[in-house]
């Protein structure tokens, strides 16, 4: 039964996506823990309502989009450290983006969403990310 299920909180994890160049947008892990995590499994998507662009002659809005869904592993993560996601197209920063993340420590099993809202994911938005030392929006 789900409810006997015990999910701890998750601390020291976040996801930022990171502006490495002019139109370079990348996701990153990071953990900010003094542990590593193991076998780590996130799933990625993008929903919502597309926007309508200035300029544009079909009219999209009230149409559902959806992205694919990826899906990511990474054995080890180490203690103080970030690994990269993927690149994220800047034409699904309109959408919800969603970053579904799973994984152990300690025996225990560790899950949780992070969620971009839409047009949250700007260059006004960004700042210094530390773990990185560079420009992004940062979830935690």
């Amino acid at each position: 039964m789900k409810k006997d299920i015990e999910f701890p909180m998750i601390k020291g994890i976040k996801i930022a996506i990171i502006r490495e160049q002019e139109d370079d947008w990348y996701a990153y892990l990071i953990n900010q823990n003094e542990y590593a995590i193991q076998n780590v499994l996130i799933s990625t998507k993008g929903y919502g309502q597309a926007p309508k662009k200035q300029g544009q002659v079909t009219d999209y809005n009230n149409q559902t989009q959806k992205t694919s869904i990826l899906r990511h592993v990474i054995k080890e993560l180490a203690a103080h450290s970030y690994a990269k996601i993927e690149r994220v197209d800047a034409q699904v920063f309109g959408l919800y983006n969603e970053f579904w993340l799973s994984y152990y420590y300690q025996d225990k099993l560790y899950d949780k969403k992070f969620i971009f809202v839409p047009e949250s994911i700007t260059p006004e938005n960004c700042q210094i990310i530390d773990a990185i030392g560079l420009p992004g929006v940062l979830h935690s």
